[in-house]
């Protein structure tokens, strides 16, 4: 349920309609404010609740029950699209559609600083790197810890370049964050809810990734246990999922970017590395992605990806990724956008 203030509401006004909401057992503390009216959302189990128990209350413009499984995702809640502010001049969200570069998994440190510069010089805006790699396999590389997050701080201390790195489980929240401007959930973490409600109680933005099998219903049900639990800085990421293709590593989905725009107010970005699995399909995927709106890539790049520990096979060259930007900048400028 959500209640939508006057546009001279006054904080009395709001502040009774949370009390009041308290003394039902519901939470009142998701307030979002536009630039003429406040909307207060009514989270919890309303079912016994109705509108009329607020629609006549001062300050109240309308009432408004939303019946989606997610409430504080959903555009029902916040009609204009979210801004997700990572550091001064770089916003997901808007008008710029935003690069996130780097290896799949940070190696050492030369080669990170090599691939940092590189990618900034061609136009990326933001580093990733894994520091802890979850696995399908015990015995692959599972990443350098927090030794790999100094990496990356020391990277974006040389390049200004905001970093983006994976949380694996609740032990790491704070070690990553002390680090990373951007934590990561990752596919096979969508679902791991104890994860997703301590990175509620985080300041840090969170980059989201869709599960392997999950619907898009089913990642904003996700995204809606942090922004429940106070934290509103979050970006989707569709990253393929699993089919009975088997072309490519998975299946890039580019029609849950329209869906989840059109459903959600949050930004959205394509991974499509681990979508193909094949670098050859990277710059391609990367073009179709820009068209369908999405707000930005994350595309793995390696200077020597035959040698890379992790995903090699489709990570780019420091050129290819130059070419992906290039040709990606002309689809952005057709529709609109920058890049």
């Amino acid at each position: 349920m959500i209640i939508t203030m006057k546009a001279g509401a006054t904080d009395k006004h709001k502040k009774a309609i949370q009390i009041k909401i308290r003394k039902l057992g519901l939470d009142a503390n998701h307030l979002i404010r536009g630039k003429e009216r406040t909307v207060i959302a009514v989270v919890g189990d309303t079912k016994s609740v109705s509108e009329a128990q607020f629609a006549t209350m001062p300050g109240v413009e309308h009432v408004v029950r939303i019946l989606k499984p997610y409430k504080l995702a959903s555009r029902e809640v916040k009609k204009n699209n979210s801004q997700i502010k990572i550091s001064p001049g770089i916003v997901i969200g808007g008008k710029q559609i935003h690069l996130i570069a780097g290896p799949c998994a940070v190696e050492s440190l030369e080669m990170l600083m090599d691939i940092a510069k590189q990618v900034k010089r061609s136009g990326a805006t933001m580093l990733r790197g894994g520091a802890f790699k979850p696995r399908t396999s015990p015995y692959a590389f599972q990443g350098l810890g927090e030794i790999g997050l100094q990496f990356l701080a020391q990277a974006r201390a040389k390049t200004g370049l905001p970093v983006v790195s994976e949380v694996r489980d609740l032990r790491s929240v704070d070690m990553v964050a002390r680090y990373a401007d951007v934590l990561q959930v990752g596919a096979r973490n969508m679902q791991n809810y104890d994860l997703l409600i301590e990175l509620g109680k985080t300041k840090k933005p969170v980059l989201l990734k869709r599960g392997l099998s999950a619907t898009l219903e089913e990642l904003l049900q996700a995204a809606e246990y942090i922004l429940k639990g106070g934290n509103n800085r979050v970006i989707l990421c569709e990253r393929g999922i699993r089919t009975y293709e088997r072309a490519t590593r998975n299946t890039l989905d580019l029609s849950a970017v329209p869906v989840l725009k059109q459903t959600s107010h949050l930004p959205v970005v394509v991974d499509p590395s681990h979508a193909a699995g094949d670098w050859r399909l990277i710059e391609s995927l990367s073009r179709a992605a820009v068209a369908a709106g999405a707000d930005g890539l994350m595309v793995e790049v390696h200077t020597e990806p035959d040698l890379a520990v992790s995903d090699g096979g489709q990570s780019l060259k420091p050129k290819r990724f130059t070419q992906l930007m290039k040709s990606c900048r002309k689809i952005a400028a057709a529709i609109g956008r920058s890049l």
